[in-house]
């Protein structure tokens, strides 16, 4: 699997006219991805001081789902924000490899690790997943772009935006997330937003590569996030993998 990454930050070039395209249906997989139906509000501990999330599941359904249950399940606690980039200008920073829950696992190999459901021992890997300002619905498995799509997505790399990584797959996103550090509008369309840090982008700010989440908690609209069919009320057991898909 391809290293899970922010891009570095080429924009995107001009996209043709907005056509009425109807959004395409989600990828056949995921029919069994948890989704978050609403907000949620997460608290992620770095170096003693909190970071708090809006989770948006209104318009990032999937992704905020996907977020929300690994956040439930514990699997940030101890995972290292291995990227950092401030130069030339802010950009991101990036953590949520399971990889690096081991200590013996550099930082120069970390970045292409993703989630493995205990229950199915296979990677989860979610669509893309953004809905353009003038829809209802999301579109999937596309940038914006390739859409033929030019109005902004509902949600935008403002500063403090919280969004999935992925390798050049666009359905590869997983567990890797990263933080705006900045408006990063050339972004938009083609990365999947699903929610903004509302307090304590001062900590962001101070985040270096090699900071490890202490811990990250759902302290709000848990009973928003649907797996399997279900609403999940308590927090599921599960092993932190430690291997790269």
């Amino acid at each position: 699997q391809g290293t899970s990454a922010a891009p570095t930050g080429s924009p995107t070039p001009s996209s043709p006219a907005p056509t009425a395209t109807i959004p395409a249906s989600p990828s056949p997989q995921a029919g069994g991805l948890p989704r978050l139906q609403g907000k949620a509000t997460v608290v992620m501990t770095v170096k003693g001081s909190p970071i708090t999330m809006e989770i948006d599941g209104t318009n990032a359904p999937i992704t905020a789902g996907n977020f929300v249950d690994l956040v439930n399940r514990k699997v940030y606690d101890g995972l290292v924000f291995h990227r950092v980039v401030r130069e030339p200008q802010p950009f991101v920073v990036q953590g949520g490899d399971p990889q690096s829950k081991d200590p013996n696992v550099p930082i120069d190999r970390l970045g292409t690790g993703g989630f493995i459901d205990p229950a199915t021992k296979q990677p989860r890997n979610i669509p893309l997943e953004i809905t353009p300002r003038n829809a209802k619905e999301p579109l999937y498995n596309q940038k914006l772009s390739d859409a033929g799509i030019t109005v902004p997505p509902k949600l935008k790399h403002t500063r403090g935006a919280v969004a999935m990584a992925r390798s050049a797959n666009l359905d590869s996103a997983s567990s890797q997330f990263y933080i705006a550090l900045a408006d990063l509008q050339f972004l938009d369309g083609d990365y999947a937003v699903f929610g903004y840090v509302t307090q304590g982008m001062e900590t962001v700010d101070k985040i270096q590569a090699g900071d490890r989440i202490e811990s990250a908690t759902v302290t709000k609209g848990i009973e928003n996030l649907k797996t399997g069919g279900v609403t999940s009320s308590t927090a599921s057991p599960s092993p932190s993998p430690t291997t790269s898909p």
